[in-house]
C-alpha cells in the first residue's frame, strides 16, 4: 500500500518543501514490533520554517489516515549540512551549483 501512495507523497513532499522531486526518497523499512507500536514514519531532512514541517507531517498524516493507517506517528531527524557528505565533502563546502541539495 506504501508504494502505491509513494509517488503522490512524493510530489506533495517536492512541493511543500521546495525541492526536486528525483531526490525525494522513501524507503520503506521491514521491522519486528516488540511492543504494540503504531505506524511511524521518520523523516530525514534539513531543518526548514516551522510551518513547512508542519504542513509536512499535516500531508503524510492526512494521507496515511485516508489510506487506512489511522494515527501515524511522524517525526523528523533534522540533518546538517555540515554533517552531511556528498563527494566525500560536508555539503556546506559544495557551492549551490554544484549540489542538488537544497537546505
Amino acid at each position: 500500500m506504501i508504494e502505491q501512495i509513494a509517488p503522490f507523497i512524493t510530489e506533495q513532499f517536492s512541493d511543500l518543501v521546495g525541492i526536486p522531486r528525483d531526490i525525494v526518497k522513501i524507503e520503506l523499512f521491514h521491522v519486528e514490533p516488540i511492543t504494540n507500536s503504531p505506524l511511524t514514519v521518520e523523516i530525514l531532512m534539513f531543518q526548514r520554517e516551522q510551518e513547512i514541517h508542519d504542513a509536512v507531517a499535516s500531508m503524510i498524516h492526512t494521507k496515511l489516515c485516508d489510506c487506512g493507517y489511522p494515527n501515524p506517528h511522524i517525526f523528523f531527524v533534522i540533518l546538517s549540512p555540515s554533517l552531511y557528505y556528498k563527494e566525500g565533502k560536508p555539503l556546506n563546502e559544495i557551492p549551490a551549483s554544484i549540489s542538488s541539495y537544497s537546505t
